[in-house]
């Protein structure tokens, strides 16, 4: 793979794992992580795939509806591994289409090709939290 092919494939990654958390797809994370993928994030430490993705289904499942904006995606390459930071605006939506959180943080990912790229760790720097 060339550098953008790369790039591209781990941004993909960062916007499918948005994806699946706002449509509930949590099984469909199975095929973002590595097998040994950690998460660090205000809902939790977890490690391992298995953790990791009862953790996110714990956190997220309890919402109606979800939108996470993760923009300013930027990779940094090194060989078979690459670290990323994107920003994140995340916003929890009740039943009744009301708003009852909202935060701003920043991710940072490592992610690492073993075959394809996998996420291998992920971790939330929450930047500011409202609650309705």
């Amino acid at each position: 793979m060339s550098v953008i092919e790369d790039r591209a494939a781990i941004t993909d990654l960062v916007s499918r794992l948005g994806a699946c958390l706002d449509d509930h797809r949590f099984d469909d994370l199975k095929e973002l992580f590595a097998d040994d993928v950690t998460a660090a994030t205000p809902g939790g430490l977890a490690r391992g795939r298995d953790a990791v993705i009862a953790q996110a289904t714990r956190n997220h499942g309890e919402y109606h509806r979800i939108q996470h904006l993760i923009t300013n995606v930027v990779v940094d390459l090194d060989g078979d591994r690459a670290a990323v930071r994107a920003n994140l605006l995340g916003t929890f939506v009740d039943s009744a289409a009301r708003v009852v959180l909202e935060m701003g943080g920043i991710y940072r990912f490592t992610a690492r090709r073993d075959g394809d790229w996998r996420l291998a760790s992920i971790a939330v720097d929450r930047i500011w939290r409202t609650e309705s």
